[in-house]
């Protein structure tokens, strides 16, 4: 049996490979999304008073920072039993939605579009950022760099730093809004909404008008049928900073709805022996192996999983692009994963829109930023949907606060059944009679990027150590010996 491994994975955060195994005919008998890494995270924090967490875990990730700071931040109010002002809150999604706006942007023009922009079989030399800016031109990536900008501005404004911020405490924020600094967020803002409404537009003009490109995203290569889990609010409209987490099977009818702690009764994790990174999937219907379908117990988080999931977006001009995207795709869920992107260009909008409206607030500028603790319960739970899709993060203290267990369930770690299947099937798709180039691998990896994979943020490791197993076998393929440091 040939292999063919891709190593390492290309435009993603962390480190990866893929190996594609060969029948002997040259076709692919199976393919693997392998994680490599390791991260320890669930084990230092472990003695950790509970307020000092959200700036620890915010360094899990320069990418992520900023969603889990907050996720962190809502399980340490509900360790201490206490929800926070009504300023403090909008002081959070105000800095969650530019967040937001910044990681979207990145991630589908440095990520994303270049597939699209330069061609999924371009040679990688232009098939990338600087390939993209010099095919769209240099203007237009210096204004897409510079409203970005706008979006880091803000978070270093209220989160006290660009990348890693530290102004959040349980109960509330540590750092009101001045006057002068709402007027120029709301400045800001319109840079945002301008970016969001410049990348719709590149979409549209990009792909949707190109036959080739739409044969493509709307073909059976990419596409994974599985259930999808997102966070709504009461009229089941998309929600960034707190709703209640709705799960839909793949013909989109309802399965569950949970919020906080109730995340237990849905979502089991099980360990696999080629990878680092679990593999979640829905617990009332049973582990169903790493396949897809109408049986399929694997589920989906993220852009595509939050519109497959809502009735649309709370902001009038993401709900217009949405309502665009429901006319050209139908009612019923979307399958396809190649949408994830388009989903992505209307909730950067949709983000942009809040930091808008929030800044027009002008009692987001009140001294009233924190409530008063309670007791430390000694368990606390806090979920959000991270850019990538649900974060949850649980911890159980002491009744100090200081912290005895941890558990991060990430985007990544969620949809890592359906992005395995994805590799497999656009390898098994792609790959035929051993005939395989540079091209022909970066659409296999097409199949991962819409998922916007961040592996840093979804490994890690309980040992202390690098765990180690050596598998020895005979000459008939018998195992002989198994030793382990673990």
């Amino acid at each position: 049996m040939k292999r063919i491994e891709i190593n390492p994975m290309t435009r993603l955060e962390g480190h990866g490979k893929i190996s594609i195994f060969l029948d002997d005919t040259g076709n692919v008998e199976n393919a693997f999304f392998q994680t490599v890494e390791l991260r320890g995270y669930e084990r230092f924090l472990r003695g950790m008073p509970i307020e000092e967490v959200p700036r620890t875990v915010s360094t899990i990730c320069g990418v992520c920072r900023g969603v889990h700071y907050t996720a962190s931040v809502k399980a340490a109010d509900s360790v201490y039993n206490v929800e926070p002002t009504p300023t403090a809150r909008k002081i959070r999604e105000l800095f969650l939605n530019a967040h937001y706006v910044e990681d979207h942007c990145a991630i589908l023009y440095a990520l994303g579009f270049p597939d699209f922009v330069a061609g999924p079989t371009a040679s990688p030399a232009v098939r990338n950022l600087i390939g993209l800016i010099e095919i769209v031109g240099v203007e237009t990536g210096r204004i897409v760099l510079k409203k970005r900008r706008s979006a880091v501005r803000i978070l270093e404004m209220l989160g006290g730093r660009p990348i890693h911020p530290v102004a959040a405490l349980p109960g509330g924020w540590s750092k009101r809004v001045t006057e002068e600094e709402r007027q120029e967020i709301l400045a800001l803002s319109q840079d945002l909404v301008e970016l969001g409404q410049m990348t719709l537009q590149v979409f549209d003009d990009v792909v949707l008008k190109n036959k080739g490109y739409m044969e493509l995203v709307l073909g059976d290569i990419y596409k994974v049928v599985c259930n999808y889990a997102g966070t709504v609010d009461d009229q089941n409209r998309v929600q960034y900073y707190d709703g209640t987490q709705r799960i839909i099977n793949s013909k989109g009818e309802e399965i569950g709805r949970f919020q906080g702690k109730g995340y237990l009764d849905f979502i089991a994790e099980r360990v696999l022996p080629w990878s680092y990174l679990k593999m979640p999937y829905l617990k009332k219907i049973g582990w169903q192996g790493v396949e897809d379908g109408e049986a399929s117990s694997l589920y989906c988080v993220g852009p595509l999983a939050r519109f497959n999931v809502g009735s649309g977006y709370d902001t009038p001009l993401a709900q217009e692009a949405y309502l665009k995207m429901r006319e050209a795709l139908g009612k019923d869920p979307v399958h396809n994963i190649l949408v994830y992107h388009w989903a992505r260009a209307v909730e950067l909008l949709n983000a942009a829109e809040k930091v808008r409206q929030l800044a027009g607030d002008e009692s987001i500028t009140s001294d009233d930023i924190r409530a008063p603790l309670g007791e430390a319960v000694g368990e606390g739970v806090g979920i959000i949907e991270a850019v990538r899709g649900i974060l949850i993060h649980h911890y159980k203290t002491d009744k100090r606060g200081i912290v005895e267990e941890a558990n991060l369930i990430v985007a990544t770690t969620h949809n890592k059944g359906p992005i395995n299947v994805a590799v497999r099937r656009a390898a098994q798709s792609l790959i035929k009679d051993g005939k395989v180039d540079e091209g022909i691998l970066n659409m296999v990896e097409m199949a991962y990027r819409p998922y916007d994979i961040c592996l840093a943020c979804a490994t890690h490791t309980l040992p202390g150590r690098q765990p180690v197993q050596i598998d020895i076998y005979d000459s008939q393929g018998r195992n002989y010996q198994t030793l382990k440091n673990f």
